[in-house]
């Protein structure tokens, strides 16, 4: 039904809500001090350089990994370079217990956790006639699965503390159909957790900001095959992949007091690859 011009016009109790108490100087706003940031998958690729981007803000970071511990030694290398606290944490994100367990830890070693960054996901890039039900409970697992226990378990601390904020790492791949290679189930569960990222801005409206970065081919091992590489540099009006140093600014921008009227969005970030 619609409203007419004195259903808009009548006063709404506690609204307009007041501006943050953030800084005016921009180079401040993007400031980490004191703040401690999670990041899943943050051994290597964009996970880490995730991390390093937070490290050299101010921000302390605990890292999380499954299986590659030289995370271990990258969280010791952040500690001396930027005078920061970074610990490393082993934990499989799609065991809901571990998750849990792991962020009760992340609080009790740093206090708090003002940014949560739920990063980590894998591909099985094939169509779905040639993909095993248990490769596609896989990928389910860990991108949807574990971006689900992440938010809830980081969303519970969140509520608690009265502040948070929570950024998701989703694809291009949610906006689009890959070509060359079929992945359909990868190409879904990066719709899914972008519209559940949305969703839960709109929930956690109280208390925490929450965004989606949609990354498109950068130059890491969940980047373009030896197969499909040069496609993706004609398809990319670039025509490369990205840097890893080139995403760190956006996560910091989510992260930081510079986006505090930013929630619900989904960033792009491909070169422009999924341009028409």
């Amino acid at each position: 039904m619609s409203m007419t011009f004195e259903d808009c016009a009548r006063v709404r109790p506690g609204f307009p809500r007041p501006f943050p108490d953030t800084p005016s100087n921009v180079m401040e706003q993007f400031q980490m001090k004191g703040k401690v940031v999670a990041v899943t998958g943050a051994a290597d690729g964009l996970g880490h350089a995730i991390s390093q981007a937070m490290a050299e803000a101010g921000a302390h970071v605990a890292l999380w990994y499954n299986s590659n511990n030289v995370a271990i030694e990258k969280a010791q290398d952040l500690e001396k370079q930027h005078g920061v606290k970074a610990s490393a944490y082993k934990v499989d994100v799609s065991d809901s217990t571990q998750v849990s367990e792991t962020i009760a830890k992340v609080v009790k070693d740093f206090g708090k956790i003002d940014v949560f960054v739920a990063n980590a996901g894998m591909a099985i890039s094939k169509p779905i006639l040639e993909q095993s039900l248990d490769e596609y409970r896989k990928q389910m697992s860990v991108n949807v699965d574990g971006i689900v226990y992440c938010s809830k378990y980081a969303g519970e601390v969140f509520a608690r503390q009265g502040y948070g904020n929570l950024i998701i790492t989703s694809s291009m791949s949610a906006h689009i159909v890959n070509a060359p290679t079929d992945q359909p189930v990868y190409n879904a569960t990066k719709a899914y957790v972008t519209h559940f990222g949305k969703s839960l801005a709109r929930e956690w409206r109280e208390f925490a900001r929450v965004n989606i970065v949609s990354p498109g081919f950068f130059d890491t091992k969940m980047g373009a095959s030896p197969q499909t590489v040069h496609e993706a540099y004609r398809m990319s009006s670039l025509g490369r992949q990205g840097h890893v140093k080139e995403i760190k600014g956006l996560y910091l921008y989510l992260a930081s007091d510079a986006s505090t009227y930013m929630t619900g969005s989904d960033v792009i970030i491909d070169g422009g690859y999924v341009l028409p």
